[in-house]
């Protein structure tokens, strides 16, 4: 399915649309450019998981924990990962075994680790600047 999201605010509310149709264990895997909106999405997620702190990036800590909500939420970032075998060496069984929701930035870096059933979000910059072509993969929205 493809959206298209005219602001950050509705590329949150993507997300947060996608958040109601999510079960313990789900992982989001996202791919896009820098600032794309992979952060602003995950924003959203959260929110509709009813987590009310703030959300980051977790560019230099390469995964943050967000809980309170009706799932927890492990947002991931992988772009300064080199393989798979460094996503397992941070614990990623662990996390998954955790029954939240893992939402992965950059995970065409990790790709080989991800399973059957993950859920994937392209984001792209649209016609303008803030315009976002938002394309989901594995769950119907």
């Amino acid at each position: 399915m493809e959206f298209v999201t005219e602001c950050e605010q509705e590329t949150e509310a993507l997300g947060e649309r996608l958040a109601g149709r999510l079960e313990p264990g789900a992982v989001v895997a996202f791919t896009g450019d820098l600032g794309a909106g992979k952060t602003a999405f995950t924003r959203g997620l959260a929110r509709g998981l009813g987590i009310s702190g703030r959300v980051t990036s977790p560019t230099f800590t390469v995964v943050n924990e967000y809980e309170g909500g009706r799932l927890p939420l492990f947002h991931f970032d992988m772009y300064r990962l080199g393989s798979s075998d460094e996503l397992f060496g941070i614990g990623w069984e662990d996390y998954l075994a955790r029954g939240g929701v893992c939402a992965v930035e950059w995970s065409e870096n990790v790709s080989d680790a991800l399973e059957e059933g993950t859920i994937f979000v392209e984001i792209r910059r649209g016609a303008s600047e803030r315009q976002r072509i938002v394309t989901v993969r594995g769950v119907e929205l």
